[in-house]
């Protein structure tokens, strides 16, 4: 059953759509209750000259004013208040007031919006929404229809669904695009509509494979763990690619699993671009290391518990010439160790923890291909935590949690 519409006086009006340009010019609002902390983000952002009349405000409405983003007069509304006004939002809960503004907005010829009555305003607030460059705006009469379109319209720019990229002058270049640690739901906003607008798309293993299954039939998906080497090595052919396809004129999007700079190599994707001379836009994305933890009810700190997380490499093992780890000091600090790619290597490293003095009975939790339907975990402890994971048959892609967290939350 369809919900009646909470300003029926409004059914038959047509309004006019219009977007002003406010900045630097007078904006009254008067009233500094709950509808003036709504509207007034927009008109701050809008660059407006907020001038906002209420004897009293909302604790957040003054906070905009102790950040001088708007200016307060700490009383109620007088006549010639809208003196030099380019535009007026009257939100106040009493009815006379309101009319006496919107009275005098009349007789001023400055457009008022009356957030009591929409029939005896001269101007409706719509709901509006911003996706990159674009505000959506929508009228309807009914606030809570007009917000229901906007979240629709607006969602379905953001996750790609609806796009008008064929009217969109894209400039070619290389998007570093962390995708999350694998629930396709996981990835932001910004990075979903980056790989929207892709020309080609370079996608690591772990990047979720859902996404890849949207995009539309033109846009070449380059699987990064088969492009063909030959001399180079694997990062450098990596690289390449992404050079030479943005060179040619394409918009490359490197779509990676987790965030880029979070062991992830962006920092040499986005070297080898930049000295390519290519526009690079970075794009975080949430990290597994902490993501993954969470999602089977480990927070990897805790009040009382833990002022630190370490997050740690694994793919070079203790004793490895090449490790950058120092694994004394990682087994001397009280809090939580979270280790990334080290599933083979766990064994070894939980004994050189011990080794150094972290207790045998450190509680650990191994998650496999956290957020994802096929999502496990074990729990052990740093001595049989080797053991644990060779009889449960752990496979990459995992996440390692030492710590007194990993029972934070056990039953």
């Amino acid at each position: 059953m369809t919900a009646p519409n909470p300003h029926p006086s409004t059914e038959g009006l047509t309004p006019y759509p219009v977007g002003l340009l406010l900045a630097g010019r007078r904006v009254v609002v008067v009233g500094g209750g709950q509808v003036a902390q709504r509207r007034l983000p927009a008109l701050i952002a809008a660059g407006a000259d907020i001038q906002l009349i209420s004897p009293a405000t909302t604790p957040a409405v003054h906070a905009m004013a102790e950040a001088g983003e708007l200016t307060w007069h700490r009383r109620g509304y007088a006549d010639g208040d809208l003196t030099a006004a380019w535009y007026v939002l009257v939100a106040t809960d009493d009815p006379e007031v309101n009319a006496a503004v919107s009275e005098e907005a009349e007789r001023l010829r400055v457009f008022c919006a009356r957030s009591d009555d929409a029939a005896a305003s001269s101007a409706w607030t719509p709901a509006s929404g911003r996706d990159g460059g674009a505000t959506v705006a929508v009228l309807t009469g009914d606030p809570r229809h007009s917000a229901g379109l906007r979240d629709a319209v607006v969602d379905a720019l953001r996750d790609g669904s609806l796009t008008a990229r064929q009217y969109r002058d894209r400039t070619p270049g290389v998007a570093l695009v962390g995708g999350g640690p694998g629930d396709p739901d996981l990835i932001t906003v910004r990075g979903r509509r980056l790989l929207a607008d892709a020309d080609v798309v370079v996608a690591d293993r772990l990047a979720p494979r859902e996404l890849l299954a949207e995009l539309p039939p033109h846009v070449e998906v380059i699987d990064a763990s088969k492009i063909p080497y030959g001399r180079f090595m694997a990062q450098e052919a990596i690289n390449r690619t992404l050079v030479e396809h943005a060179k040619a004129g394409k918009f490359v999007v490197r779509l990676k699993g987790g965030d880029p700079y979070v062991f992830g190599r962006g920092g040499e994707e986005l070297l080898a671009c930049v000295e390519a001379g290519l526009p690079v836009t970075v794009v975080p994305g949430i990290s597994s290391s902490i993501s993954v933890p969470s999602a089977v009810g480990i927070p990897v700190t805790h009040r009382g518990m833990t002022h630190e997380f370490t997050v740690i490499s694994g793919h070079v093992g203790p004793g490895d010439p090449r490790s950058l780890v120092n694994w004394e000091a990682a087994a001397r600090m009280t809090g939580t160790l979270v280790l990334l790619m080290a599933v083979d290597k766990i064994g070894a490293i939980a004994a050189r923890l011990i080794e150094a003095g972290r207790p045998a009975d450190t509680p650990v939790a191994v998650v496999q291909e956290g957020t994802t339907a096929a999502q496990r975990r074990v729990d052990a402890t740093l001595a049989t935590v080797a053991a644990t994971v060779a009889a449960e048959q752990i496979r990459p892609p995992a996440v390692i949690v030492i710590g007194e967290v990993v029972n934070v939350l056990a039953p």
